[in-house]
């Protein structure tokens, strides 16, 4: 089953951790990432603390956990690659239609996926 297949088919809830330039870390839920056409994949971030990290440090993790009964799901490991703001992509993939926000800006940011991992366990 490709990443695609497997947050489309999977419901959860998603943590993105963050670092500073200086190591502070931050974590936030996030959604299910969507997946590029060019092998990236993408988030929604609005103009918070995980973006201003990303900013200084590259680097990210995105944990998932399967809903039910034990510990299943995928850890995701990042590298963001590029963004864009308030573009017409964006909007298209909001899974969420209904009104968004007060006129804040919404970014778009893209990563190349280093390395997945289960859940629980180094994969092996």
């Amino acid at each position: 089953m490709t990443l695609t297949e497997y947050f489309d088919t999977k419901k959860g809830v998603g943590v993105l951790s963050t670092a500073d330039r200086d190591g502070k870390v931050d974590a936030a839920i996030y959604a299910r990432p969507h997946f590029m056409d060019d092998g990236t994949l993408a988030f929604i971030m609005r103009n918070r603390l995980s973006r201003h990290n990303l900013q200084s440090n590259p680097h990210a993790a995105f944990l998932f956990k399967e809903d039910g009964k034990g510990y299943q799901g995928k850890r995701l490991f990042l590298t963001r690659v590029r963004e864009e703001q308030n573009t017409e992509l964006l909007d298209s993939l909001r899974r969420r239609k209904s009104a968004y926000g007060n006129g804040e800006d919404r970014f778009l940011v893209f990563f190349k996926l280093d390395r997945e991992l289960p859940l629980v366990g180094d994969g092996r």
